[in-house]
């Protein structure tokens, strides 16, 4: 009986495994199968058709905002400052009055002019009647005009006005200094417009035209960006740089740009008809340098092309080499993807 029921036992285990190795390998047979469902599934990508538009070919050259006029304000000589009427910050215009010097040899010289204009006057009426020469009326006529010279000379540097409309940036003096040569009353910048001086390598020399379009850009304004003109080309080389200046105008209507600040100026010389593509369709290989662009070939499958990119200009890029007209590349689901495979075309 023993004997009957371990041998019952025995047969009832191997039953038993057998059972389980025949799940194992159904399992096994399951997982084979899906895993062969996902390696079939390929990438859905969008295509673009390569195009090509005319490209500005422009650079982009540093340089700082200037005021277009600069002007010192101060008298011939020495004086004392008897008013002050303008401070560093205001917006003056041309023929403003900012200061008065002392007037005393003004008055003399006002004083002066009237006599001789009434001598002259007198002598007119003599040689109109026959009572005096031409001579002597002639030498009063010379008299009274350098008088009058005098006293015009005398009158621009007593009574101080701006030249030209602008900013006062520099007040040296208070009411009741006396003002020495060599350093302004005032100085006035005239920054409507402003000026920058670009300096252009000498072989885009012949590409540079008066009057040209230019953009601006300065740091302290971030986002803003500002139209101006090349108003002169100046027409020697730099020997050390080997460069030009151009000189470029903005009008600065709103008075935002002020002397001072950093720019970068960007000059348009031409345009290039060349193929231009959607910037997010570059893939830029890291440490290498390398962009590419995944081409679409026969039977959907895809090709990682190396392109030679240009200018880069409103989220498009320039391509140089690497691609033609009529070539489709991925524009969408291109960061996933390797060289040769086959991929599923979504509709844009």
């Amino acid at each position: 009986m023993k004997k009957t029921v371990i041998t019952t036992s025995i047969t009832g285990m191997a039953l038993c495994l057998g059972v389980l190795f025949m799940v194992a390998g159904c399992g096994s047979k399951s997982n084979n199968t899906e895993k062969g469902t996902v390696a079939a599934v390929k990438a859905k990508v969008k295509i673009a058709v390569v195009s090509s538009a005319n490209v500005p070919v422009t650079d982009v050259y540093p340089s700082t905002v200037l005021a277009n006029v600069t002007n010192n304000i101060g008298p011939q000589s020495s004086s004392r400052i008897q008013k002050i009427y303008a401070e560093v910050g205001d917006f003056v215009k041309a023929g403003q009055i900012v200061a008065v010097m002392d007037d005393v040899q003004l008055k003399q010289s006002e004083l002066t002019m009237k006599n001789d204009s009434t001598e002259y006057s007198r002598l007119k009426k003599l040689y109109d009647e026959g009572g005096v020469s031409k001579s002597d009326l002639d030498a009063a006529a010379l008299v009274y005009n350098v008088a009058r010279s005098q006293y015009k000379n005398l009158l621009e540097n007593t009574v101080l006005r701006s030249p030209v409309s602008g900013v006062i940036t520099v007040r040296n003096y208070d009411r009741g200094d006396m003002f020495s040569m060599g350093t302004p009353v005032y100085v006035v910048k005239q920054i409507t417009p402003v000026k920058m001086l670009v300096g252009i390598s000498e072989s885009d020399y012949t590409k540079v035209k008066k009057n040209d379009k230019v953009s601006v850009a300065v740091d302290a304004l971030p986002g803003k960006t500002f139209t101006g003109h090349i108003s002169r080309i100046y027409p020697t080389m730099d020997a050390g740089t080997h460069t030009f200046n151009a000189e470029v105008l903005v009008n600065n209507y709103d008075k935002v740009l002020r002397p001072g600040m950093y720019a970068r100026v960007t000059v348009t010389f031409a345009s290039e008809y060349n193929v231009v593509v959607p910037d997010n369709c570059v893939l830029k290989q890291q440490g290498s340098g390398v962009k590419t662009v995944f081409v679409l070939g026969d039977g959907n499958v895809v090709k990682s092309t190396v392109v030679t990119l240009g200018s880069h200009a409103n989220d498009k890029y320039e391509i140089l080499s690497g691609l033609k007209d009529g070539d489709k590349i991925v524009v969408e689901g291109q960061s996933s993807l390797k060289d040769g495979e086959q991929v599923d075309i979504s509709e844009r």
